[in-house]
């Protein structure tokens, strides 16, 4: 099992120390994020937690998995790695370098 788990279903209010006291009951916390939406500076609902070792992340998956923190039952679990995502192209071009004037017929 890795040491990086996610943490979903986290009440919007959240922030990164609060869930790392939250995992430190079970182990060393190495790092705690609350992931948050660029445009409004607004918690998504989900983070990252880095515990210091493998038993420690199994020992948090097992004893805080649907357990409360803030007034919900949050899911722990062994993070994934992220998926290769589609480039996106903001602006200008996309025209496919045809001039659409100028048809050959």
């Amino acid at each position: 099992m890795a040491a990086k788990l996610f943490v979903g279903s986290l009440a919007y209010s959240v922030r990164d120390e609060e869930l790392a006291e939250f995992f430190a009951t079970v182990g060393t916390v190495e790092s705690a994020k609350v992931i948050m939406d660029r445009e409004t500076n607004r918690s998504k609902g989900f983070g990252f937690v880095e515990m210091s070792s493998d038993d420690e992340a199994k020992a948090a998956v097992e004893q805080l998995n649907g357990k409360e923190l803030s007034g919900r039952a949050v899911i722990v679990s062994e993070a994934r790695p992220q998926e290769p995502r589609e480039r996106r192209s903001f602006g200008g071009g996309g025209g496919g370098g045809r001039d659409n004037n100028s048809r050959s017929w």
